[in-house]
């Protein structure tokens, strides 16, 4: 089973292929994604880029976008004073599926 290391949206990420995953919310209307390969690790044999592996190319394909992350509270409290301010914050990913590391 070949495994690859790819960078996408300045995060890196272990994928294989039919693999979903969240990134970072991609530009809107992208179907498609390319991306180099930084390290292949394929059974025994593990190679290393320099940055990239040349020749390698990890293809995916948007399943869907805006999807909605964990929301977050963020609370800003001092006793005795009355300051309670509270407000939350929720963050868009894209999902996407690895089709082929080729």
């Amino acid at each position: 089973m070949k495994k690859a290391v790819i960078l996408v949206g300045g995060k890196q990420y272990l994928v294989e292929e039919k693999e979903t995953l969240r990134v970072d919310l991609l530009p809107a209307g992208t179907k498609e994604l390319e991306t180099d390969a930084l390290l292949v690790i394929d059974g025994d044999k593990t190679t290393v880029g320099t940055p990239t592996v040349k020749g390698v190319k990890v293809s995916a394909k948007v399943v869907e976008e805006k999807v909605a992350g964990d929301k977050v509270r963020v609370i800003r409290y001092h006793s005795k004073k009355r300051v309670h301010t509270e407000t939350g914050h929720r963050q868009k990913y894209s999902e996407i599926e690895i089709t082929k590391i080729a």
